[in-house]
């Protein structure tokens, strides 16, 4: 079994992988101070309750957007499962091209996800662009050729840090929920910052979706991941899929290039 393992910003996201099959998934707050040993009793805490045999895991692969955890993730891996994990990192063999300027800057999570949306929708009898949207921390949008090649993308505020400096910086504006509002006119306060936060970001990820889509060609697959992708997709037409284990796929993916 392969376990793959996602530092991201807000969460770190753990999958359990027996071949392509994802076993069971898990998510953990990112906490930077954390140590090796505090994750791997973590971990081993969640193997145990779902009975999953640790010494079933014979590989390990892991993205971190995070520098202060990788080397901890690694340590625990080391430690707990007696594995040396594959970094995606630069220099690793992830079987996709990056055309970015500067390809050592393309994070890790926009790298993966980009490889499984690719593998799991852009691939078919007549292959199409895509655009990767990953509502995380940030709000990222990963552009893919019909080729296979990374191409570049776009990086935004994340719609909580959107809601979180309203709050901040606005003096008489409240703390809100991010959430479909029952109308777009908001007729309190809370109900424009609602509308405002909602709809404003539905329509930025349509611009955005359609501006890239027309830079790739047009026809391009829209694929949504990340924790509000439940969220925003089913207000737009645009999103065509929406795969919340896209980033775990895409380890799996690199992973089994490597082997």
């Amino acid at each position: 079994m392969l376990l793959a393992i996602d530092v991201g910003n807000t969460n770190i996201v753990l999958g359990v992988f027996d071949g392509g099959a994802l076993v069971r998934s898990w998510r953990l707050q990112t906490l930077r101070e954390r140590t090796a040993d505090e994750l791997g009793l973590l971990v081993d805490g969640l193997f145990a309750h779902h009975g999953i045999d640790r010494s079933a895991v014979d590989g390990l692969v892991m993205g971190s957007v995070v520098p202060p955890l990788t080397g901890t993730t690694q340590l625990m891996a080391e430690q707990y499962f007696g594995l040396k994990a594959l970094v995606i990192e630069p220099g690793v063999n992830t079987g996709m091209h990056i055309l970015y300027d500067n390809p050592a800057e393309v994070g890790a999570d926009r790298i993966v996800n980009g490889i499984a949306a690719y593998e799991r929708f852009g691939r078919g009898a007549e292959p199409r662009p895509l655009v990767v949207v990953d509502f995380g921390t940030a709000t990222t949008f990963d552009a893919i050729t019909a080729k296979g090649e990374y191409l570049g993308g776009a990086i935004c505020p994340g719609v909580q840090i959107s809601a979180d400096a309203l709050f901040q910086r606005a003096a008489r504006l409240p703390r809100i929920d991010v959430r479909k509002p029952s109308r777009v006119v908001g007729r309190t306060t809370v109900g424009a910052m609602e509308s405002g936060l909602f709809w404003g970001y539905v329509g930025m990820v349509e611009g955005l979706v359609r501006r890239m889509s027309d830079e790739l060609g047009g026809r391009a697959i829209c694929v949504a991941t990340g924790g509000f992708a439940d969220v925003i997709a089913p207000e737009t037409p645009l999103i065509e899929h929406v795969d919340p284990d896209l980033t775990l796929h895409g380890l799996r993916i690199v992973w089994e290039r490597n082997q």
